[in-house]
């Protein structure tokens, strides 16, 4: 046995000399302390250290936390007899002492210690197989209000300890909509935004659930799981906004007054109110029984309501639900008078102006309620300044205002003015507003121009939008600054498109024409004009404008070389990708004001695709389109007048090309690390993703996954995952330990169909801590224990004979030294 052992021992020290690992203190050494980390779960009699004895030590010995698995060799070779276990034990304490042939202890002893690293040997398991729990209906999303607990024996410092929880079932599961959700590390489970609104105790009460719980971070698919029931109890809400409040304004009762309470689910929350607008002044408050209280008088004239919201937090401040709105509305009570709208309000009557005519309306103010009996006004002429040629002249209707002639026609040349006190009262107040109707000449005098014919005018079409281009005047005999004297110029003949128009000045009744809009010589290259002044006022029965009010003025267009135009700015077409090269995909249309015929022509064709023909516009392909290269392409059109200046213009033309199924799928990215540890176990798998350049549907990408022959299939298998991913497996696990280039088929089910064939490199290795490592033994070039042996045997000859000839050399010199002693012995001295 311990002849095995030694050459156990001697192969191992063999390799790791011959592969570089072999250095003192990697596999063998002195006697000093040493840490070790060991995988749990490994074979029996795994090597661990190979100690060094030094003289007069012979053996050693091994004490401390063996538990029966550590055990030393004499030659002090230690090792493990069987595998270890984390859970039971994660840290072993031992000590090794070197001892001589009398069994003495000459070194040590010196601590060595074993660390067990952890492998995913232990499920996951819940603290309960099932739990209970309620929720508040419009409880606010994402606040837990329950937990689920599970535990793992596996290092929780690597992913094998690392837990992660998923609602995987929710009974019932209305329109396939997931009322709850869980955070995947913690395992609270809380509402969704979904949840926090639909949920309803009177349409279900109960939900199940089914929570499930795995490790390895539940990226591994063979991670270790566990799942629990949790029924959960739906709660009605009492946090609900209270109904809208009323608060009688200017209230004399001693404040804080209570006028509305909140009341969050459970007890212990904090209330606060939040202000939706910011005032200068906030008259509310809320005790932390969530009793709401106005602080102060409210004036329903400065506001007449508000509007705040009222939050419950928990003891870290954090939002309990949803905020409430609290709605107050100040009651109106009649504590403000009348207004009058202007210290006087000016009335005109016409002296001419029928009995029971309207002459004009006093409106008054009251900012109490509107239409209540608050604001409820009436009004009542209580005197009239003066009283002649009587009393009474005027009436005004009680409930609107409205002012009438009462009694005769007026003249302004008796009494040109009258003053009246109007009584305006609500419920409780009374105002008085003071009217002056003023007496005005009636409008029985026509406009005159000064002249009938204000000549001719040349201009060209391009002058400025704007500008004034003639002055025109008038003249009324009526009273100044009157609607009888005001004149209104309108041009009625000779711009049917109105590019002139006429502006009044209000001190001097001149009218300025001016250009409204371009003027164009190739529409109309003269315009015969004809002014008509009229007043705003009405003219009195039996007087007529006549030929004294109008006027005639001639303009004259020149033209001015304009470039072509085009009936639109930008011109679209869509065509598929795969046209024929020649195809029309589009035409422009422009002309020319002057009507010069035009040519036209492209630029910006960067990519050489398109031809226009000059006297058409029709724009064909010349070479084949891609869209994956541009799927919509821009280009401008030249228009330029054949003759003339030869003046251009340009417009835009946009082509957008819809897709061809053209390009085959292909895979997303080089799949270079695609591995599985040697030999294999138990059959695996490994997921890849495709793509193609093709444009995609609203179904998004379909793709189709095989073999690209039979005879893989007893080895392998492809499946489909979804539209762009699939899952290559293996069908056995009697695989050689070397690179497979599997190819597989993708077709991408378009019309027509594309197919691309993709090779998946997939490596069979031996792993080392998960990783892909090839032991050392097996590269290429490696040496084997025997011809490890020889090159050591020839190493340690060619020492040898360098050693004796040193030695050879250095007693030959001895010799010689002696020699030379002797001669000077002899030597006689010199003077």
């Amino acid at each position: 046995m311990m002849v095995q052992a030694q050459l156990h021992c001697l192969y191992f020290l063999t390799l790791y000399l011959t592969t570089g690992y072999g250095q003192e203190g990697r596999f063998s050494g002195p006697l000093k302390p040493m840490t070790f980390s060991i995988f749990e779960g490994q074979e029996a009699s795994q090597i661990i250290f190979q100690f060094k004895a030094s003289s007069p030590a012979v053996t050693f010995k091994l004490t401390g936390e063996t538990d029966g698995i550590f055990q030393i060799q004499p030659d002090g070779l230690l090792y493990h007899n069987r595998s270890l276990d984390r859970e039971t034990r994660a840290v072993h304490k031992l000590q090794v002492s070197a001892l001589d042939v009398h069994g003495t202890i000459v070194e040590g002893p010196v601590p060595i210690t074993i660390e067990v690293k952890d492998i995913n040997d232990n499920r996951p398991t819940f603290l309960q197989s099932k739990y209970e729990g309620s929720v508040r209906q419009n409880s606010r999303p994402g606040k837990p209000f329950m937990f689920v607990n599970a535990t793992d024996l596996d290092d929780p410092a690597t992913p094998n300890g690392q837990l992660i929880y998923q609602i995987i079932i929710q009974l019932p599961k209305i329109n396939n909509v997931m009322y709850f959700q869980i955070n995947n590390k913690t395992g609270a489970i809380s509402l969704t935004p979904e949840g926090s609104q639909e949920l309803d105790p009177i349409k279900n009460t109960f939900y199940n659930l089914v929570v499930s719980v795995k490790d390895m971070g539940g990226q591994n698919e063979n991670s270790l799981s566990d799942s629990t029931s949790v029924d959960i109890t739906v709660k009605e809400n009492i946090w609900k906004a209270p109904e809208p409040v009323e608060i009688i304004e200017n209230s004399t009762d001693p404040h804080p007054i209570k006028i509305t309470q909140v009341r969050w689910n459970e007890p212990g929350a904090h209330y606060f109110l939040i202000e939706k607008e910011k005032l200068p002044r906030f008259p509310f408050s809320i005790d932390q029984k969530g009793d709401i209280y106005v602080t102060q008088p409210l004036d329903r004239e400065e506001k007449d309501s508000y509007v705040f919201h009222v939050v419950a937090k928990d003891d870290l401040g954090i939002p309990l639900a949803f905020p409430l709105k609290i709605h107050v509305k100040v009651k109106d009570i009649n504590d403000n008078p009348p207004t009058c709208p202007s210290t006087v309000t000016v009335f005109e009557v016409q002296e001419n102006e029928k009995i029971g005519s309207k002459i004009g309306t006093l409106i008054a103010n009251d900012t109490d309620e509107a239409n209540t009996i608050n604001s409820f006004l009436e009004y009542r002429i209580v005197d009239q300044a003066p009283k002649s040629p009587t009393e009474g002249l005027f009436l005004v209707q009680a409930y609107t205002g409205v002012f009438q002639l009462a009694m005769q026609s007026l003249k302004k040349q008796d009494i040109p003015q009258y003053h009246l006190t109007v009584e305006v009262s609500d419920k409780d107040f009374k105002t008085l507003c003071h009217v002056q109707v003023n007496v005005i000449d009636i409008n029985d005098q026509i406009p005159v121009f000064e002249k009938s014919d204000y000549g001719n005018l040349t201009l060209s079409e391009d002058a400025v939008v704007g500008s004034v281009i003639l002055t025109i005047q008038a003249t009324d005999d009526d009273e100044p600054f009157t609607g009888s004297s005001k004149i209104l110029y309108h041009i009625i003949q000779g711009d049917n498109e109105g590019r002139l128009g006429i502006e009044t000045d209000p001190q001097t009744n001149a009218g300025y024409v001016m250009i409204k809009k371009p003027l164009d010589f190739e529409t109309a290259f003269i315009h015969n004009i004809l002014f008509h002044a009229e007043n705003p006022e009405p003219l009195v029965p039996g007087v007529e404008y006549d030929a004294r009010s109008f006027a005639t003025f001639s303009l004259f267009v020149t033209n001015v070389d304009e470039a072509p135009q085009f009936s639109q700015q930008v011109f679209q077409a869509k065509v598929s990708e795969g046209v024929a090269v020649g195809t029309k995909v589009g035409n422009v249309t422009a002309k020319d004001p002057e009507g010069l015929d035009i040519s036209y022509s492209l630029r910006g064709d960067t990519r050489g695709w398109l031809k226009i023909d000059p006297v058409t516009g029709e724009i064909f392909s010349v070479a084949p389109l891609d869209r994956e290269a541009e799927s919509l392409y821009r280009v401008q059109v030249v228009a330029t007048e054949v003759g003339g200046s030869s003046m251009s213009s340009t417009a835009n033309f946009h082509l957008t090309l819809t897709d061809v199924n053209d390009n085959p799928p292909k895979l997303v990215k080089e799949y270079t690390g695609l591995f599985f540890c040697y030999p294999l176990r138990k059959p695996g798998s490994v997921i890849f993703e495709a793509t193609d350049d093709d444009q995609q549907s609203f179904r998004g990408l379909q793709f189709t996954f095989s073999l690209s022959s039979e005879s893989l299939q007893k080895d392998w298998e492809v499946s489909k995952i979804n539209g762009t991913h699939a899952r290559l497996s293996t069908k056995h696990t009697g695989f050689e330990e070397r690179v497979y280039n599997i190819p597989v088929h993708i077709n991408d089910g378009g019309r027509p169909p594309m197919e691309g064939t993709v090779f998946l490199p997939v490596t069979f290795c031996t792993c080392v801590e998960e990783r892909c490592f090839q032991p050392a033994g097996r590269q290429p070039g490696m040496p084997t224990v025997g011809m490890t042996v020889g090159i050591l045997l020839a190493t340690f000859l060619v020492i040898g004979i360098i050693l004796a000839a040193v030695f050879i050399q250095m007693k030959n010199k001895d010799k010689d030294n002696v020699k030379s002693a002797q001669a000077s012995e002899v030597k006689p001295l010199r003077n």
